[in-house]
């Protein structure tokens, strides 16, 4: 599957942008979605992931409660809902998938991954 995230820009602090991650082939059933990034000068980190069957749903600690990781399996599309924007979530973003259930934090367990769309907060 090939997958092209879009959706990136400028945004002040504390506002608000949507991600969308659509994949080139049915991802209902068979896909988990996840949302990485890189910020400058660090290391690629996870951002959120949702299963396969939309049931569950993880997040890393520095995004909980403002971000909101979905899927519409009609549009074979997967966001990422970003609200409160701060300056610490300036980066490059990354949508990745995996063909089975289990939701996984480790970038290693994906082996499809669409370009960076780059989120810039100012602050």
């Amino acid at each position: 599957v090939q997958l092209q995230a879009y959706g990136g820009g400028f945004v002040q602090a504390g506002g608000s942008l949507r991600l969308s991650c659509a994949a080139s082939a049915h991802i209902k059933g068979y896909y988990t979605m996840g949302w990485f990034r890189q910020r400058p000068g660090k290391e690629r980190e996870f951002v959120a992931v949702i299963s396969q069957s939309g049931r569950r749903r993880n997040y890393a600690d520095s995004v909980k409660g403002r971000f909101t990781i979905s899927r519409d399996d009609a549009r074979n599309t997967a966001y990422l809902q970003m609200t409160s924007l701060n300056a610490e979530d300036t980066a490059v973003y990354y949508c990745a998938a995996r063909d089975t259930e289990p939701i996984y934090a480790n970038a290693q367990n994906y082996p499809y991954w669409g370009q960076g769309t780059l989120v810039t907060v100012s602050s």
